[in-house]
C-alpha cells in the first residue's frame, strides 16, 4: 500500500549536521522507495511565529534550505518540495480545526511548553506560536499524510494531529481526515549533540557544523570540540562517554572496528585529543565535501531553484485544495457547490 509522507524544516538559517543525521539522510532513503509519496515543506509560516519582526531572516533562509535539500540528494522528480505560505488552504484548515481544540489542550502540549521555555517567551507568547500544533495538524492532514517522520520530542505534536483528525471525523460524521502514524529516526540517528557538548546541535546555540561550511571552517570547529576535560596529557587515560569527538565518530565513521580501536586506546592512555580530532576531521571532510560541491553547483542557478519551489508548491496546492473541498463538504459549508 502506498504511503504519503510529510516532513519539513523551518527556514531560519542553513541546515547543519544535526539536520542531516536526524532527518535529511532518511528522507533521501524514503524517496527512493516507490511505495512512498514524499512531500517536504519549507515551513516559513511556522518560522514566522517567532520571527514575525524579522521576516528577512526567513525569506533569505528559504533559498539556503532548498540548496541544502538538493545538495544531500533530495530529488524534485521524486519528492515534492514546497513552501508552506504558498498553500492558501493551510490557514483555512487551521481556522476550522481551532474550533475543535481547547486552549487548555494547547497548554498541556509538552512540546509547546518546552519550546516556550526554551525561547524565553514567559507571558508574552505570540498567539501564532501558541497555536502552531493546530497549524501543524493542518499541514499534515491537508496532504492526507499516512506517516510523519519526527524526533521523540515531537511525538506530542503528532498525537495532537491525530486527535484533530479523529475529532473532525467524529464531529462531522465522515472519514475525511487521515490519522497519521509516526516514523521515528533509526536507532542512533536522533538528535546530534553540538560541538560544545552542552546540548543538541542548534542554530540558536551556534554550536553546529553546517552542510555549507568550508573545509577550513570544518577543521577549526572540529579542533575546538569538547572532549574529556580531565584528559590533560597524552598518556592519561581518557573518557569516551560524553566526549563529543567519539560521539561524532560513532555517527559518521563507517569503519566501526577502527572507532573501537581508537576508543580502547583513548581509555588506556596514549592517544591525544589533537590526533583523534584530526582523524575525525578527515572523516567529516570526506562526508561533507561532495555535499558542499553539489550545493555550490546548484547555487549557480538560483532561478532554477525558485522554479523548482514554485512547481512543487503548485503541485502541493492542488492536493491541499482537494482536501479542503472535502472538509468543507463534510462541514456543510460548500454553499455554492
Amino acid at each position: 500500500m502506498k504511503r504519503t509522507i510529510l516532513t519539513g524544516d523551518r527556514p531560519t538559517g542553513k541546515l547543519h549536521l544535526g539536520h542531516y543525521v536526524g532527518s535529511l539522510q532518511n528522507r533521501v532513503l524514503l524517496q527512493e522507495d516507490e511505495q512512498n509519496n514524499v512531500f517536504v515543506m519549507v515551513a516559513d509560516q511556522q518560522a514566522l511565529t517567532d520571527n514575525a519582526k524579522n521576516p528577512e531572516k526567513v525569506q533569505q533562509s528559504i533559498m539556503e534550505v532548498a540548496l541544502d535539500y538538493l545538495a544531500v540528494g533530495l530529488d524534485p522528480e521524486k519528492t515534492t518540495i514546497f513552501i508552506q505560505s504558498q498553500i492558501s488552504q493551510l490557514p483555512e484548515l487551521t481556522l476550522y480545526y481551532l474550533n475543535l481544540v481547547t486552549v487548555a489542550r494547547l497548554h498541556r502540549n509538552p512540546t509547546v511548553k518546552s519550546e516556550i521555555q526554551e525561547k524565553g517567551f514567559n507571558e508574552s507568547i505570540p498567539a501564532g506560536f501558541f497555536m502552531y500544533p493546530v497549524s501543524q495538524a493542518a499541514d499534515i492532514t491537508a496532504f492526507k499524510a499516512t506517516h510523519v517522520p519526527v524526533g521523540e520530542d515531537q511525538k506530542p505534536m503528532l498525537e495532537q494531529t491525530r486527535e484533530v483528525a479523529r475529532d473532525f471525523n467524529r464531529t462531522y460524521g465522515k472519514d475525511v481526515l487521515v490519522e497519521p502514524d509516526i516514523i521515528l529516526p533509526p536507532k542512533g540517528q536522533g538528535r546530534l549533540v553540538g560541538i560544545d557538548g552542552k546540548g543538541k546541535m542548534s542554530k540558536s546555540l551556534n554550536n553546529g557544523i553546517y552542510l555549507s561550511d568550508s573545509a577550513d571552517t570544518i577543521q577549526k570547529k572540529v579542533m575546538s570540540m569538547y572532549t574529556d576535560p580531565n584528559h590533560i596529557r597524552v598518556e592519561d587515560p581518557g573518557q569516551v562517554e560524553g566526549n563529543v569527538v567519539f560521539t561524532y565518530l560513532d555517527v559518521f565513521d563507517d569503519d566501526k572496528e577502527k572507532v573501537q580501536e581508537l576508543k580502547d586506546q583513548y581509555r588506556a592512555g596514549g592517544l591525544g585529543d589533537v590526533k583523534i580530532k584530526r582523524y575525525l576531521n578527515d572523516v567529516l571532510q570526506a562526508k561533507l565535501q561532495p555535499i558542499r560541491e553539489r550545493r555550490e553547483a546548484f547555487a549557480e542557478d538560483k532561478g532554477a531553484i525558485l522554479d523548482m519551489l514554485k512547481s512543487g508548491s503548485l503541485k502541493a496546492e492542488a492536493v491541499a485544495a482537494q482536501t479542503l473541498d472535502e472538509v468543507k463538504d463534510a462541514m456543510g459549508i460548500n454553499y455554492f457547490k
